[in-house]
């Protein structure tokens, strides 16, 4: 499900809003369960004070899209691949 892509899908970095609560944030992750239920979790900008808010998951179908990758999403770079490690020989007996 994470390789289709639907028509007005919500998207990490997308700007969203519940159509519940009203809740906006930005999309900032996924998460497919075993029966198909896609949540996605949403932070909201930081307060007046500076502090973080929660973030709150919500089912897809209920995110409207704000507005289209207000973040873009980061590098899936992972690193790799790393060398094959070289094994060194043990103490003889």
């Amino acid at each position: 499900m994470f390789g289709t892509k639907k028509r007005n899908a919500v998207e990490l970095g997308d700007k969203v809003r519940d159509a519940v609560t009203g809740f906006q944030g930005i999309a900032v992750a996924k998460t497919e369960w075993l029966n198909g239920c896609m949540r996605i979790t949403v932070q909201p900008p930081i307060d007046k004070d500076g502090k973080v808010p929660e973030s709150y998951t919500f089912d897809e179908p209920q995110l409207v899209r704000v507005e289209a990758e207000v973040v873009p999403a980061g590098s899936r770079e992972t690193g790799g691949p790393a060398p094959n490690p070289v094994q060194h020989r043990g103490p003889t007996r």
